[in-house]
Order: C-alpha cells, then sequence, then structure tokens
C-alpha cells in the first residue's frame, strides 16, 4: 500500500466540502515564503498555476496539495496532516473569511514509511497525472 504524503483531520475535511461547495474546484499550495507563504493556501482550481517545481504531495477530499519545490526539500521527511483552527491567517486563502485557517501538523515518517517511499521513486513535480484527478 502506498505511503500518505499528506492526509486531513474530519475537521479540516469538512471545511474543504463546504469550500467546494461555495467555490468550485479547489487547490492546496504550500509554499514556504515568508509570513504565511508556509501555511497551507486554499484556492480556486482555475486561479492557481502550479509551477514546474511544484512537488504533488497527494489529495485531500479531490483536491490537489502542492508544495513548493524548495520547501520540499526541507519537509520530504514527514508526513503533513492538514488541520483547521480559529483564527485568521493574513493570506488570501479561501477559509480566512471563516473566522478559521489551516494549518499543517507534521510527524517525521516512520522507517518502514521511508524505504516504501523511496521504493516508490521521487516525488511527482509540476502537474498531476490526469489519473489522479
Amino acid at each position: 500500500m502506498p505511503v500518505s504524503r499528506v492526509s486531513a483531520t474530519d475537521a479540516a475535511r469538512a471545511l474543504v466540502r463546504q469550500l467546494r461547495a461555495d467555490h468550485g474546484d479547489l487547490i492546496f499550495h504550500q509554499s514556504g515564503g515568508c509570513c504565511d507563504g508556509s501555511a497551507p493556501m486554499c484556492y480556486p482550481a482555475r486561479e492557481f498555476r502550479v509551477g514546474a517545481r511544484d512537488v504533488y504531495l497527494g489529495e485531500i477530499e479531490g483536491t490537489p496539495f502542492y508544495m513548493g519545490g524548495a520547501q520540499f526539500e526541507y519537509w520530504q521527511h514527514t508526513h503533513l496532516t492538514l488541520d483547521v483552527v480559529p483564527g485568521r491567517g493574513s493570506g488570501f486563502s479561501l477559509e480566512a473569511p471563516e473566522g478559521v485557517r489551516f494549518l499543517i501538523r507534521s510527524r517525521l515518517f516512520t522507517d518502514d514509511e521511508h524505504a516504501a517511499l523511496e521504493a516508490e521513486g521521487p516525488a511527482l513535480v509540476g502537474e498531476q497525472p490526469r489519473a489522479a484527478h
């Protein structure tokens, strides 16, 4: 069974479903920039272009999750869990008007998970495969 690089809490999954109902298809991106750039940002899919170095980590409720390539270099050994907490970030993420913000909780992969990821090969860079939509 493939190792998941990203998952979500029940609260985050519920918010993603609500945001999709309100805004249509979504995309997550975590850039690693300053301020809230290192926080996961949720955008309407039609308003965000995946960069050539962005790394596809998986999906949350059918919503693709990408990380900037430079940040992935630091985070490649960690499993990310998308969560939601009260408060507002200072970014343009879709959840901000709801009075909550997405955040990432992380843990290091176990030795077995790391070995499985190594066996799968490198993470996908750029646009995700069509079968994953």
